[in-house]
């Protein structure tokens, strides 16, 4: 356990707790409900929860490199979990070494302990310890150094919790959800005891693989009594990490890479693409089997790419008509309906949501959803609208950030929260 003894604290020190995929409005009720008394506690006391928006798209690997860089993806260059080679068409996953940007603890100069934040697999060698997030696979290379994975494999530390149980057997996954939920804070409070830094990061992810099978419980409903115990034990953590980090004269925040809400319909966008005539495909291999007269293509979760001749290794669309096939598609995208409800909440062009040198990589078109429609890019669906086994969806708003460092501003992004934690670390 956490221990309450005052340390001699000579140079400013922070603590993120991130909490993946908690949303605002679910901690104001949680708090009401009284299932969160010690972070009630804190908000009176000791700072100030407030709502949050994630990044475009809204989805952890985007808005994690986001939080650590403090840049736009067009800046840091992650856009989504999976991309797909130009010439080859071949599904690829951009990894911690695909950033573009550095990470916060870098550009302070400063010790760090960076554990579970997605994205950031496989651990990169830095002044401090990285045990990498999602989606890492191989706890030696999730790791830096090496004596801190030593002390991982030995106390069991799980990388994450088993979702294929979520399906399969409820109760087997919650089980798993609160073992790996034990090792990860066991994991945190052992580092923040026995490791130097100045900034320390622990993420927990539990909450998004609830969140993602069952957020359908998450106020009311058959699995409810499982979320009034998950954050009740959540709450009591919160409250230990809180009172360690004060007492020591440390700012202390936690904040959530995105929201959640509960889907009414998943959208399969490709499927839309193919009815319109921008996509025609070439066998069962995917976007692999993408035919040269496709215009436009779909990748997870609603990124929007023209085909354009030059760009990609088949690509039929010439420069002149670039612009008429994006005013197409925004315009056939915009009227989505689905039972006498809008689909689509924002068509963003390309242009009005990034910036930096890498924009070009990012998506041509960026849908952002209205409530309960969960937009995919997956390509081996018959219909355009169905369900399955994902009871939660991001969301862009309703992501939270508390901090005990009064904040004034307004309308606060996740990629504002790097230039809250250097200016909290410099002296003065």
């Amino acid at each position: 356990m956490l221990s309450l003894f005052k340390k001699k604290n000579p140079s400013p020190k922070v603590v993120v707790l991130g909490l993946d995929g908690v949303p605002y409005s679910l901690l104001m009720e949680y708090m009401r409900r009284g299932i969160m008394p010690q972070l009630s506690g804190l908000c009176t006391t000791n700072g100030s929860l407030l709502p949050m928006r994630s990044t475009l798209p809204e989805i952890s690997s985007v808005a994690w490199s986001s939080f650590i860089t403090g840049k736009n993806p067009g800046q840091h260059g992650i856009f989504g979990f999976m991309e797909i080679d130009r010439q080859s068409y071949n599904y690829t996953f951009p990894n911690f070494q695909s950033l573009r940007e550095r990470p916060v603890w870098e550009r302070e100069g400063i010790k760090a302990v960076a554990l579970n934040i997605p994205q950031t697999y496989p651990a990169a060698p830095m002044n401090g310890v990285m045990v990498s997030g999602f989606v890492a696979i191989d706890l030696r290379k999730a790791t830096y150094p090496e004596r801190v994975y030593n002390y991982l494999k030995d106390m069991g530390y799980r990388l994450d919790v088993n979702a294929r149980l979520a399906q399969e057997n409820p109760e087997a996954f919650f089980n798993d959800l609160f073992e790996t939920f034990d090792k990860r804070k066991e994991a945190i409070e052992y580092l923040y005891e026995n490791e130097e830094w100045q900034l320390f990061i622990g993420t927990v992810t539990e909450t998004d693989r609830l969140h993602h099978y069952f957020f359908d419980s998450s106020r009311e409903g058959k699995y409810y009594p499982v979320f009034e115990r998950f954050y009740s034990e959540l709450d009591r953590f919160i409250g230990a990490m809180a009172r360690r980090a004060i007492n020591e004269g440390a700012v202390f925040m936690t904040c959530s890479d995105h929201g959640f809400t509960t889907i009414d319909s998943e959208v399969y966008l490709n499927r839309w693409l193919m009815e319109k005539g921008y996509l025609s495909l070439n066998g069962t291999d995917g976007l692999k089997g993408i035919l040269q007269e496709s215009r436009a293509f779909c990748l997870d979760p609603s990124r929007i790419y023209i085909h354009s001749e030059g760009r990609y290794g088949r690509g039929s669309v010439k420069r002149g008509d670039y612009e008429k096939v994006r005013d197409g598609l925004k315009e056939g995208l915009d009227g989505l309906a689905f039972d006498g409800r809008k689909v689509i909440k924002e068509v963003y062009l390309k242009e009005e949501i990034f910036k930096g040198d890498f924009t070009e990589n990012g998506p041509d078109i960026y849908l952002l959803p209205n409530y309960g429609f969960d937009l995919k890019g997956a390509v081996n669906r018959d219909k355009m609208f169905g369900t399955s086994h994902f009871k939660g969806m991001h969301t862009y708003d309703d992501a939270h950030l508390f901090s005990t460092v009064p904040l004034n501003i307004d309308g606060i992004k996740i990629e504002d929260i790097a230039a809250i934690i250097g200016s909290s670390l410099r002296p003065g």
